[in-house]
C-alpha cells in the first residue's frame, strides 16, 4: 500500500484544489507545484515548493518547459520495490514523488470556440501534463495519479483512514482513468488536426476514446447492455422525466436534427427515427397541428421536436396525446408547468446548434467501424435542374423543397408527399420504392389528406418509371429526386406524358 509523502500538483481545472491540498498538508504531505497552481495554493495558505526549486532550472519558453526534467520523471518512474532504483535516486539526490495531481490544458474547450486560430489551438496542447500522468500511471502499483477533481474526496478519505496510504487497488483504478483520459486527449487533438487538414480526407487512423457519461438500463432491447459515452449532456439537457433510454436518445437526436433543417417555426413527430409528420407555421402550435395531422395514429408514444420554444398553447395540444419526449431549444415557464404534469415524460432542451457540430457518423461492423461525415448537405432552389417540359409553379417548388428536406431524414427507400408547409404522407424503409410510394399515399388517405397538387420527394433516383407513376396516381403534380438512373430518360418521358414538373437535385440522401 503506497505511502503518500510527496505530491506534485499542476492543474488547469482548479475545482476542489485548495480543499484537497489543505487535506494533504494536514496529513503531512509535501506539495510540489508549478507556477499558476503554486500561486493559487500559496494565496490560500498552502505551502508549495516550486518545481523550479526542485529541478534547479527555471520555467522557460513561456512555460512550455517546466516539468520535463530528470528530477521530476525519475521521481515518478522509480520503482519503490527495486533496490537499484532507490539507490540511483539517492546517488543523484532525487526524491521520489508518490502522488501526481494533474489535469490538462483545456484543448477541447478551446477548439470548440468559433473562429479559433490554429496557433491558439496548438498552444493548448499540453506536453508536460500528459508526460507526468503517463510516467506516474506506468508505475501503477506505487503511485497515486489523479486526473479528475471528482476523485479528490475519495482519495483523501482513504488516506485519512489508512495512515496517509492509498491501496494498490485504488492506484490501479486511478491509473486506468489516466490512460483513458490521455488517450481521449490525444484523440481530440488528432481529430482537430484531421478536420483542419487541407486535403479534406478522412483520417488515416480513427481512434475513439470518450468517457462514459451514463449507464443505461439496457440497449435497444432489455437483454442488451447499454451505456452513453461522450458529451451528449453538453448538447442536450434533460429538464424533466424518467432517465433517457438507448432508444430515446436515438429518437430524440433524429427528431432534433430534422427540425434543425428548417428556419421557420417547425414541429416534427418521430417514431423509431422516422417522421410521422412534419409541419411549419407562424407559431409552434400551428406547426404541431400540421405535423400531427399527417399521421395522428402513429404519433402515439412518439417524440415531438420543435425548433422554437413551446408555449402554453402547443403544450396543451401535446398534452392531449401520449408523448414520450419533447425536445426543443427552450421551454416557456408556462409550458414547463403544463408539461411537467406528466411525471415520466422527458423534456429535453437543445443547448447547441446541431447544424454547426462537426462530427463523424460512426457505426460498428464486425472487425471494425464505418466512419463518414454527417449528411449536412442542403439543396437550394437555385441548385435544382428542372428536367421536364413543364416548370413547377411557385407553390409546387416550395412543396418540392419541403418534401426534400424531410426525405433526407427518412429511412431508405424514402418517399415523402408534401405541401409547401407540411408533410401529407411518408413512406419509409421499404425494400421497393414503389411500395414506399404506395404506403405514403395510403397513410395520407387514412389521415383524410388530399395529395392532389402535392409534391413527391424520393431520397434516391427512380430506377424505373413505376415509382413516379405511383406518385402521379396518388395526385402529385411535382416530383423532386436526385436523378442519375440509366433510365432517367424513360422517367422524364413518363413525367412529361402526365404533365408533371420534375427537378433533379444531383445528390441523394440514403439513410440506412
Amino acid at each position: 500500500m503506497p505511502q503518500i509523502r510527496r505530491a506534485l500538483i499542476s492543474v488547469s481545472d482548479k475545482r476542489g484544489l485548495v480543499e484537497f491540498a489543505k487535506g494533504l498538508q494536514a496529513l503531512g504531505v509535501e506539495i510540489v507545484s508549478t507556477g499558476g497552481t503554486a500561486s493559487a495554493l500559496r494565496e490560500a495558505g498552502v505551502a508549495a515548493t516550486l518545481v523550479s526549486e526542485v529541478t534547479g532550472f527555471p520555467e522557460i519558453l513561456n512555460g512550455r518547459v517546466k516539468t520535463l526534467h530528470p528530477r521530476i520523471h525519475a521521481g515518478l518512474l522509480a520503482l519503490a520495490d527495486r533496490k537499484e532504483h532507490t539507490e540511483e535516486l539517492r546517488e543523484h539526490g532525487i526524491q521520489a514523488i508518490d502522488m501526481v495531481v494533474v489535469n490538462l490544458y483545456p484543448f477541447e474547450q478551446t477548439v470548440a470556440r468559433n473562429g479559433i486560430a490554429l496557433d491558439d489551438a496548438l498552444e493548448q496542447i499540453d506536453i508536460g501534463g500528459p508526460a507526468m500522468l503517463r510516467a506516474a500511471a506506468k508505475n501503477i502499483r506505487h503511485k497515486a495519479v489523479i486526473v479528475d477533481p471528482d476523485s479528490y474526496p475519495g482519495v483523501l478519505a482513504e488516506m485519512k483512514a489508512n495512515g496517509c496510504a492509498v491501496s494498490e487497488e485504488t492506484c490501479y483504478l486511478l491509473g486506468q482513468q489516466v490512460f483513458r483520459h490521455t488517450a481521449g486527449y490525444d484523440a481530440a487533438i488528432a481529430g482537430y488536426l484531421d478536420r483542419k487538414s487541407p486535403s479534406g480526407a478522412l483520417p488515416a487512423a480513427f481512434g475513439i476514446s470518450v468517457k462514459k457519461e451514463a449507464d443505461l438500463r439496457y440497449g435497444e432491447n432489455p437483454h442488451q447492455k447499454g451505456a452513453l459515452y461522450g458529451k451528449f449532456g453538453s448538447v442536450f439537457q434533460q429538464l424533466h422525466g424518467k432517465e433517457l433510454s438507448f432508444n430515446n436518445i436515438v429518437d430524440l437526436t433524429a427528431a432534433a436534427r430534422l427540425v434543425a433543417e428548417f428556419d421557420e417555426p417547425t414541429a416534427a413527430i418521430i417514431k423509431h427515427t422516422n417522421p410521422c409528420g412534419v409541419g411549419s407555421a407562424s407559431t409552434p402550435a400551428g406547426a404541431y397541428e400540421k405535423a400531427l395531422a399527417t399521421d395522428s395514429k402513429s404519433a402515439f408514444g412518439g417524440v415531438v421536436a420543435l425548433n422554437r420554444p413551446p408555449d402554453a398553447e402547443v403544450a396543451s395540444m401535446i398534452n392531449a396525446i401520449f408523448t414520450e419526449i419533447i425536445v426543443a431549444p427552450d421551454f416557456s415557464e408556462e409550458a414547463l408547468r403544463l408539461l411537467r404534469k406528466k411525471k415520466d415524460r422527458r423534456l429535453v432542451k437543445i443547448t447547441s446548434d446541431l447544424r454547426t457540430l462537426n462530427e463523424y457518423d460512426v457505426r460498428s461492423v464486425p472487425g471494425g467501424v464505418l466512419v463518414q461525415e454527417q449528411d449536412t448537405r442542403r439543396v437550394a432552389e437555385q441548385d435544382l435542374t428542372i428536367v421536364t417540359k413543364r416548370k413547377p409553379a411557385k407553390d409546387e417548388l416550395r412543396a418540392m423543397m419541403y418534401a426534400w428536406r424531410v426525405a433526407k431524414h427518412v429511412k431508405s427507400n424514402a418517399i415523402v408527399y408534401a405541401g409547401p408547409d407540411r408533410t401529407l404522407g411518408i413512406g419509409a424503409g421499404q425494400m421497393s420504392r414503389v411500395d414506399s410510394s404506395s404506403i405514403a399515399a395510403k397513410k395520407a388517405v387514412e389521415a383524410g389528406l388530399s395529395l392532389a397538387g402535392s409534391a413527391a420527394a424520393s431520397d434516391a433516383f427512380f430506377p424505373f418509371a413505376d415509382g413516379l407513376l405511383e406518385a402521379v396516381k396518388a395526385g402529385s403534380t411535382a416530383v423532386i429526386q436526385p436523378g442519375g438512373s440509366v433510365r432517367d430518360d424513360e422517367v422524364i418521358a413518363a413525367a412529361d406524358e402526365h404533365g408533371i414538373a420534375m427537378a433533379f437535385t444531383g445528390i441523394r440522401h440514403f439513410k440506412h
